[in-house]
């Protein structure tokens, strides 16, 4: 045989000069759940390795990891069940410890990335992306996008480098885009939740926010799971209304919809590695069904080969670390 592929397999220094590609620090984003500050920092049964955080201790825990190469954060607030209502208006208060945190952080450490979490269910009684309409049920979208708006103002003035709406409301990223530019924060990016599926990997993060809808379900405004071509649609809005960075969300079960993007925009694409895809690699691991050091490389090294730019990752701490269990 003249052509034998294994060739090129047969070493490991070989394999290394010619592997296609491979995942870095640059790469990551490390989403965080923030505590009010009189509250003490907590674990999240349903995603082991992972905490809800008072600023203090997560003050405390980026000083350990910004040294050895955090680049970001994405942070979701925990929002206690007397902060909620109907309004969510505890959203947009400029005072609300989610805004402090941002300015806390940003001021200790002024070269960490710091990516918010635009969408009404952590404020929301009633743990929807939007408001409900008490006759109806009906998910109220430009009523909605009036509340984003000015929570992405005062995240941008509390110091956000990365708005990230993730409520999936129509025509959100054209609003937010110039009620920023209107605000004087031109410069604010936005990563928009371009093509956010109604996913059942979402069950752990829900129960680190305790925001699942108290009524109904979020399938009127996330996309149906079964659907490709849809996310076209979304792509070309997001890009046309002035997004930055465009992103799949989840990620491992959703990676043709990654290269898709990838293939038709010129935006970088990112990719959330959520909750139940984290959730299951340590179950497995726990019980010795797999590796999960090595499962999380591939996993991760999956998402670049499928064209991610930027991958939101619980697994980020321990990449960093190189360990699976911190």
């Amino acid at each position: 045989m003249n052509i034998r592929p294994r060739r090129n397999r047969m070493k490991p220094f070989l394999r290394d000069l010619l592997s296609e590609c491979s995942v870095s620090a640059n790469d990551l984003i490390s989403p965080y759940f923030l505590l009010p500050p009189h509250e003490k920092k907590s674990p999240i049964l349903s995603m082991p390795g992972q905490y809800r955080y008072p600023l203090k201790d997560l003050l405390d825990k980026l000083s350990e990891l910004v040294p050895i190469g955090l680049k970001g954060i994405a942070l979701f607030p925990c929002v206690p069940e007397d902060k909620k209502n109907v309004k969510a208006t505890e959203s947009y208060n400029p005072n609300h410890f989610y805004q402090i945190a941002i300015k806390e952080i940003k001021a200790k450490f002024p070269d960490l990335l710091i990516m918010t979490d635009v969408a009404l269910d952590p404020y929301s009684s009633q743990g929807h992306d939007g408001l409900v309409d008490e006759l109806t049920g009906e998910i109220l979208n430009d009523e909605t996008i009036e509340i984003l708006v000015k929570m992405s103002i005062v995240q941008a003035q509390s110091g956000a480098d990365l708005i990230g709406p993730s409520d999936m409301m129509d025509g959100r990223i054209g609003a937010i885009r110039k009620g920023l530019d209107l605000a004087g924060f031109s410069n604010t990016a936005i990563i928009s939740y371009c093509a956010k599926y109604a996913s059942h990997f979402y069950g752990p993060f829900r129960d680190a926010l305790d925001s699942t809808p108290k009524i109904g379900d979020k399938k009127t405004y996330q996309m149906n799971y079964s659907n490709r071509t849809e996310a076209f649609k979304e792509l070309v809005l997001d890009q046309t209304e002035g997004a930055d960075i465009v992103m799949v969300k989840p990620g491992i079960s959703y990676l043709d919809i990654v290269r898709d993007f990838k293939e038709r925009s010129q935006l970088p694409v990112a990719a959330y590695n959520v909750s139940g895809e984290y959730a299951m690699v340590k179950a497995a691991h726990e019980k010795k069904w797999i590796n999960g050091p090595m499962v999380m490389h591939e996993m991760l090294t999956s998402f670049k080969r499928a064209g991610c730019d930027i991958i939101l990752s619980y697994f980020t701490e321990e990449f960093l670390k190189d360990e699976f269990f911190v």
